[in-house]
């Protein structure tokens, strides 16, 4: 079988503390995204996805690194590369669409010049040809009057066309692997559709990549073939995503299923997850999960459970999860 595109390896993300224990907020994490697949990520606030991404970009916030582990993009070590080999991969290779286009834009310039940077930086266009190829791809996101919208600065636009001009920004080149960090959260039902059904074309037209966070199912569900479930920083489940939606075999994913309304069944009760995630400075020493789960036993408070594969291509880090499919079934 061919490499994956991208593949993650007990990736660890966090704080380092002199004299004592690192604060880890993203733990030993793996994946692979194969060429032309689209990866979803979920989980609740503060559970280390958006991290991942940004491990991924080398973004991490101040103070932030990668711990341990592998980041392998088309066969290349990410982590420990040089900062100005990692920065020509950003672009022509690898993309970030942000979770708000309000506070990624630069407010002071205009639209079409945000999008053209990137192809004179990195394809070596001029700056005629970057502004004509930057209105080429406002028109391919749907945005209309693309040559005097490119004009526009960023709070002249609605939050539709903002993210429009986020998608633009982050195709310019062509990139082979596209990071989306809850692109459509600040959006509304009808412009979240057609900013998903967007990028879903453009990456089937151009063959590119797509890893994509969010905290709602139904929209990875829309948008993702594969999937992987994240609870204070571990991958709890991943799979494909039919299978996982239909047979979730994990507490947490299932938790998430029974909180989200299900239009097909608009009579049935929403659950809520008790509790709340556990501090990342003090972890239960067993699943983090188990303070809240209605399936845990004494062995859930000992030890993490391991990772095991219970079809194939379906894993879950539950010892309990014929329980969870039995009842699911039910």
């Amino acid at each position: 079988m061919a490499a994956p595109l991208l593949g993650v390896t007990s990736l660890s993300v966090g704080i380092r503390r002199k004299g004592r224990s690192d604060t880890v907020i993203v733990d030993d994490v793996s994946f692979e995204i194969p060429a032309g697949e689209r990866f979803g990520i979920v989980g609740e606030s503060g559970s280390g996805k958006s991290l991942t991404l940004r491990a991924i970009a080398d973004l991490l916030p101040k103070g932030v690194e990668v711990l341990s582990g592998s980041i392998r993009y088309n066969g290349a070590e990410l982590v420990g590369m040089p900062t100005v080999q990692r920065r020509r991969l950003m672009g022509p290779e690898i993309a970030m669409i942000f979770q708000e286009p309000m506070t990624a834009l630069n407010p002071v310039i205009r639209v079409g010049t945000q999008i053209a940077e990137g192809p004179r930086r990195y394809l070596g266009l001029s700056k005629k040809a970057a502004m004509d190829l930057a209105i080429q791809m406002m028109a391919k996101t749907g945005i209309p009057d693309p040559a005097r919208r490119a004009r526009a600065y960023p709070h002249e636009l609605s939050g539709g066309l903002r993210q429009r001009i986020m998608i633009a920004m982050a195709v310019s080149c062509g990139p082979r692997l596209l990071l989306c960090d809850e692109p459509t959260t600040a959006l509304d039902v009808t412009v979240q559709h057609q900013v998903l059904r967007l990028l879903e074309s453009l990456c089937a037209d151009n063959g590119t990549s797509l890893a994509f966070v969010s905290h709602d199912l139904a929209v990875v569900n829309q948008t993702c073939t594969d999937l992987a479930v994240m609870y204070s920083g571990h991958i709890v489940e991943s799979g494909k995503v039919k299978e996982i939606l239909r047979a979730p075999r994990h507490p947490y994913t299932k938790g998430l299923l029974d909180s989200a309304p299900d239009f097909d069944q608009p009579d049935r009760r929403l659950v809520s997850i008790p509790g709340f995630p556990p501090n990342l400075a003090a972890r239960p020493s067993g699943c983090p999960f188990a303070p809240r789960c209605s399936f845990a036993v004494d062995a859930c408070l000992m030890a993490m459970p391991p990772t095991f594969e219970i079809a194939p291509g379906h894993e879950t880090a539950c010892i309990e999860s014929e329980r969870i499919f039995e009842r699911s079934a039910s």
